[in-house]
């Protein structure tokens, strides 16, 4: 048994449809076809068209974000990631597209949230741990960005060299801002001082 080619599959969709305009299903599965062939544009009308006819079919809305996140149309694919999470929260692929929505959206703090609540679903997932770094360096928590790279590169996940400059460049600055006494504490005799008894 030969596959199906996407040509094939778009035009079976498209008969489904013709067989059953009301059929949220038939849209789903055209969106899906598109999807898998490239055309994002195409599919995004598809699984709208699929959610305004079954408002709780999940997993149209969970796609509809993704092509939009494909697309680069961040707010609206926020808006279809928590349609999705009012349907269903335990949603790790949901929450990480909104907190991928987030990221391009300069929300630093709910990028985090998102990403936190991906690992209490999955706690070893890579890209959120690395986008956790990202979020937590973007607000000011360097420590929380050293462990959440640390971790996504124990997982197999590669930072961008952007980021890994980012940190570096953001530990230095750190460093150089920290005003650190140093207090000797072996009770030699040091320069200007007398030995402590």
């Amino acid at each position: 048994m030969s596959r199906e080619s996407q040509k094939h599959r778009i035009e079976r969709c498209l008969k489904a449809i013709e067989e059953s305009p009301e059929s949220a299903p038939a849209y789903y599965n055209l969106g899906l076809a598109y999807t898998i062939s490239g055309r994002v544009k195409s599919a995004e009308e598809a699984y709208l068209k699929a959610v305004e006819l079954d408002p709780e079919m999940i997993q149209a809305w969970v796609n509809l974000g993704g092509v939009r996140l494909m697309r680069w149309e961040f707010e609206g694919c926020r808006d279809a990631n928590l349609e999705a999470l009012q349907l269903d929260d335990s949603l790790v692929i949901a929450h990480y597209n909104l907190g991928q929505a987030y990221l391009y959206l300069n929300d630093p703090e709910n990028l985090v949230k998102c990403n936190e609540r991906v690992l209490g679903l999955e706690r070893d997932h890579p890209a959120a741990h690395y986008h956790l770094a990202v979020g937590n360096l973007a607000l000011g928590n360097h420590g929380a960005a050293e462990r959440h790279l640390a971790r996504a590169i124990e997982l197999g996940h590669a930072p961008t060299q952007d980021f890994v400059k980012a940190l570096e460049k953001a530990q230095i600055k750190k460093s150089r801002n920290t005003n650190t006494t140093l207090v000797e504490i072996t009770g030699a005799d040091g320069p200007g001082k007398k030995r402590e008894e």
